[in-house]
């Protein structure tokens, strides 16, 4: 499956646009990495198990799209775009979504 966040594929062309494809997550924070997170807070540095955590995150998502434009006949994405949203509780949602087409 090709992905591409620009609008066409170089080299190829675009024979059918099969329409809107998506693929999300909502991932919870732990009651540990929040503790680490709170001191790292304090002395600075990179919090590893919230990149870690949102990198899955974000993997699954795309899947999840992939799994989804292959059922409609795909064999590229394009347009992929990402989304982040903030939700009660200390929970993250990834979203990424695009435009399933056929390209030869």
């Amino acid at each position: 499956m090709i992905m591409s966040t620009t609008p066409d594929i170089q080299g190829k062309e675009i024979k059918e646009t099969l329409g809107i494809v998506r693929g999300n997550t909502i991932r919870a924070r732990h009651l540990g990495r929040d503790i680490t997170a709170i001191l790292k807070t304090i002395i600075g540095g990179e919090i590893e198990d919230y990149t870690k955590l949102m990198g899955e995150a974000r993997e699954q998502s795309i899947d999840r799209m992939k799994r989804e434009a292959e059922k409609l006949g795909a064999n590229a994405v394009v347009q992929v775009r990402f989304s982040t949203s903030y939700l009660l509780g200390g929970s993250a949602e990834i979203l990424v979504y695009g435009t399933a087409v056929r390209v030869e």
